[in-house]
């Protein structure tokens, strides 16, 4: 596979899932914390998978728009993506992530909204990164 790269960014993190990590540009710059439910004391601090989950949904919506313009639709201005992202341990050994992505798409016929949703999961590409290694659910709101 080739990617043409238009844009790259980069971003350190230390001290793991209860450290710190922050952008090159220093526009993210989040404290991390190991949520309890990992055997981690919660803490204020964000976790990978919320930073995983905003990143998806937010790309999951340009997606949406670029979906729109190929098929001739209007994509709503109050689109709304959340995305749902769980990690556990896998059956094969090792961790794995799932995600859950909820659409939001008012004013559109519900096929119209599938359909801009299945192109959309075509071009996105966190759905691209994903593709046979994540279990991703797609659902309409």
């Amino acid at each position: 596979m080739s990617v043409d790269v238009k844009y790259t960014t980069e971003a350190t993190a230390t001290g793991g899932r209860d450290g710190h990590a922050r952008s090159q540009d220093g526009r993210i710059d989040v404290a991390l914390s190991t949520p309890k439910a990992l055997g981690g004391a919660g803490g204020d601090g964000s976790n990978p998978e919320q930073l995983f989950a905003a990143g998806y949904s937010a790309c999951f919506i340009g997606a949406l728009k670029v979906a729109g313009q190929q098929l001739k639709m209007k994509v709503p201005a109050d689109v709304a993506v959340t995305a749902k992202v769980g990690i556990g341990p896998r059956t094969e050994g090792g961790f794995g992530i799932t995600a859950d992505l909820t659409v939001s798409l008012p004013g559109l016929e519900r096929d119209q909204a599938q359909q801009l949703v299945d192109a959309a999961h075509q071009i996105c590409p966190y759905s691209n990164a994903t593709r046979g290694n994540v279990d991703v659910g797609l659902t309409l709101a």
